[in-house]
This record gives C-alpha cells, structure tokens and sequence, in this order.
C-alpha cells in the first residue's frame, strides 16, 4: 500500500497562493518542503509553520536547477500581478519556462506528480464567454502582459510535452482570479487595490469604464481546487479551470468594498491599460464533474476575511483604516 504521508515540494510556497497550500498540506499530515526566492514571496506568510517538524523552508530560485526527493510537485513559482511580473520580464517569462523545465526534471528524476499553476490569462482577451479549457485563447505575443502570458502559455505545452515524451504525471490548473489574507498591499490587483484604497480612505482607482468584468474566487477554495486535481488518478491531466464563474463589473466590486468597509472613498476613472481583458469568467464544468469542484464561499463573505486582513496590516504599519 502507498504511504499516506508525502513529501510535497511547494515552489512559490511562500506566496499568497503558496503559503495556504502549504498550511494545508501540512494540517494533511503531509511533509512540505517549500521553496521560494522571496520575491513577491516573504517568511512572514509562512512564520506559523516554521516550528513544525514537517515543515521545511529553502530559499532557491527555480530558473536554476533543484536536487531533492520529493513523492508530488507544485508548482507555483511566478509572479502573478502585473505591477510584479513587468518589473523584470526577461525574469518573469524565465520563471515560468526555465522554472518549467527544472521542475519538469526534478518530476522525470524522482518519478514525482507535478501540478502547474497555469493561469486564466493563456484565454488573452477571450472572444469565447464564458472560456472553456477548449478555447485557444487571444493573446497579443508581443505585449507588456506577454511576459506572463505567453511564458503561462509556454509552461503548459512544456507539462504535455513531458507528458507525451516521458509518460510524466501531470496536472494543470489553469487559475482565475483568486484573492484572500496575505495578498500584498502594493500588488496592483484589484481586490488589493480597492480594499486598500477604501480602508485609507483614498479614490478607488477603476480602469475604463467599470463596466469590464473579472471572476473572484476565495483562496481556501482555490486551494481545495489545487489539492483535488493534484489528488487525482494519472488519466486525468487537465487543463482544468478553476475559478468562481459568478462575474462581477468593476464598479459592482468597488460598490461592494465601499460599503462593506463603510469608507468615504470616491471613483477615480483611469484609462484602460493595454491588453487588459474585458471579460473573465471561467466555465467550470470539468472541475465540477472531475474533481467534484465548485466555490462554496461568497465574494461578501470572502471581502469580509480579506478586508478584516489589510485593515490589520495596515494598523500595524501605522497607516490604518481612515
């Protein structure tokens, strides 16, 4: 019989995403080895965990190759907001390619399953609504969001190469917008953006005309997501999406943030950036029928952790709620 407890490697396990996998691995009986090189990254999300024997934290950057024995692999690696993968972009698409093949490796050497954390943004700005895991997607190859898209984009057909060369296990979650405590108060998303700017009474920033929409999805779902495609047998590879396929208006969510945070804060109209897309919203229907799959938190509730969030984040840093 297999063993029960694994030894799971989390790169980018530091995270926002990361930092919850790997509480919940751990709080599995699991063995968790997370790496990150801290930048978007920090200790801090992590710090409950560094007293457990089976937690194990390794400062590595995984463009460079990985020496470890691990049983399942996910990978997380890579900056996700925008302000943070087009600071060094040559990085960014270095993260999800050369980060790709290393860990592909690793998986090949030890006979790991790998998960890659793929990204709604392979879709572009979709011409097919609500986006299926069959649409090829629309993506300008030469844009300020090419980075990350494209370098996402080149990830999964690394993982199905792998797949057809070598027979590897995978898995690939093709991830929507996701938000919840410990995402960054500076990392351009706009759930962080509008809480932020509500909580210290500043105008929340709408870029266009509010009337674009985006899909949000609690992390501790997400995460559940995570697990249950990791967990399942080696037919099923995806790509799966997982996301919450209620959508929402920008204006409907920075509505929603005003009121819940009870804060003055005005509408501040931007232009549109380039690239941004104006619709997403997963079809979720083979998460649902693969891994039994649907959100169950409510964006209401899910503003209500994450505000409560930044509004202790930023008392502690002296810049609290107006």
């Amino acid at each position: 019989m297999p063993r029960q407890t694994k030894r799971i490697l989390v790169t980018g396990g530091a995270g926002f995403l990361g930092s919850h996998l790997c509480e919940k691995l751990i709080s599995a009986k699991h063995e968790v080895l997370c790496v990150d090189n801290f930048y978007t990254g920090s200790k801090e999300n992590v710090s409950g965990l560094l007293k457990c024997p089976r937690f194990e934290l390794m400062r590595h950057d995984i463009t460079f190759p990985l020496y470890v024995e691990v049983d399942e692999i996910y990978n997380l690696a890579c900056p996700a907001s925008p302000i943070h993968y087009q600071y060094d972009p040559v990085q960014t698409t270095k993260t999800s390619v050369h980060g790709s093949i290393n860990m592909l490796g690793l998986a090949k050497r030890v006979k790991a399953k790998i998960l890659q954390a793929s990204t709604s943004e392979v879709y572009g700005d979709p011409e097919v609504h609500p986006q299926t895991e069959d649409y090829w997607g629309r993506v300008n190859p030469i844009g300020p969001r090419s980075c990350y898209d494209e370098g996402k984009r080149c990830a999964e057909t690394l993982f199905f190469d792998y797949r057809r060369q070598h027979n590897l296990s995978i898995k690939v979650a093709r991830i929507f917008n996701t938000y919840g405590p410990r995402m960054k108060l500076n990392d351009g998303r706009v759930v962080s953006n509008f809480i932020v700017q509500a909580l210290t009474g500043r105008p929340i920033t709408i870029y266009g005309d509010g009337k674009q929409t985006r899909s949000f999805c609690y992390v501790d779902d997400l995460i559940d997501g995570l697990m249950r495609l990791m967990g399942t047998g080696d037919e099923i590879t995806g790509p799966i999406n997982l996301g919450n396929p209620v959508e929402f208006t920008m204006m409907g969510l920075a509505e929603t943030v005003i009121e819940l945070t009870a804060s003055k804060s005005s509408i501040d109209f931007k232009p549109l950036p380039i690239d941004d897309p104006r619709q997403r919203q997963p079809d979720i229907s083979q998460a649902r029928d693969a891994l039994g799959w649907a959100p169950s938190v409510p964006l209401r509730e899910g503003l209500k952790e994450t505000i409560a969030y930044f509004d202790n984040l930023l008392r502690a840093e002296g810049t609290g709620a107006a």
